[in-house]
């Protein structure tokens, strides 16, 4: 899909505030973004999202946030941008595994982003020094807490580097209204069991701040 950088406006969901102020001060003074908050969770992320999205006329919507990272892919204080948004969880259990909404036959759980404009910033991302991943980024609705999840996950979407809880309730938002949809997040934690000692939250942020400050430069120069 053509986008016209220069002319068209982006909104920018995060869950909760310090997500936000952490994009807001790497947008600085640009005009050309609008940030909301999306809360907590995909369900209420599409919500809050398709509000926003009835309210003004967008040209690209980006789920941010900080996020947990497959550790062979993204370590912590590094970012991910993603190829496509999975609904990891959505689907049914079965006796041989996990069965998704693809294999259903009800759907899809995979929503494809702007993979031209995916590409485009993470050359960007690199080129000022950044350390990031380009790859699957996850949506659950329960946070991943031991090895064994993490694993079956892992091998359930080949490539998986990060697990965050929005951005398929944002991405659907987009795809309902035909708006291209990106998601960048920044890894605070190991996808895994929970060590909240070894969370590096405000790493993330920073990285996450550093990510919006280039982003900016790359939709709108």
């Amino acid at each position: 899909m053509d986008i016209d950088l220069k002319s068209f406006r982006v909104l920018v969901m995060t869950a909760v505030q310090v997500e936000k102020d952490a994009v807001l001060r790497g947008l600085g003074n640009s005009d050309k973004f609008d940030v909301q908050l999306a809360g907590v969770g995909p369900a209420l992320a599409a919500v809050r999202s398709t509000k926003a999205l009835a309210a003004a006329n967008y040209g690209l919507v980006i789920s941010a946030g900080i996020a947990g990272g497959f550790a062979d892919l993204a370590k912590v204080g590094t970012l991910v941008v993603a190829t496509e948004i999975v609904a990891a969880d959505l689907g049914a259990e079965a006796a041989d595994g996990f069965l998704s909404l693809d294999e259903l036959g009800f759907g899809s759980a995979t929503i494809k982003v702007e993979i031209n404009l995916a590409n485009r910033i993470t050359e960007a991302l690199r080129a000022a020094g950044l350390t990031v991943c380009l790859g699957p980024v996850l949506t659950v609705s329960t946070a991943t807490g031991t090895a064994a999840t993490a694993l079956a996950r892992a091998d359930q979407v080949p490539g998986a580097a990060a697990e965050g809880m929005e951005g398929f309730g944002v991405a659907t938002a987009a795809q309902e209204q035909d708006i291209p949809i990106l998601e960048i997040r920044a890894i605070s934690n190991p996808v895994g069991p929970r060590d909240r000692e070894a969370w590096r939250i405000k790493d993330a942020l920073e990285a996450l701040e550093s990510a919006f400050a280039i982003l900016k430069e790359v939709l709108h120069s």
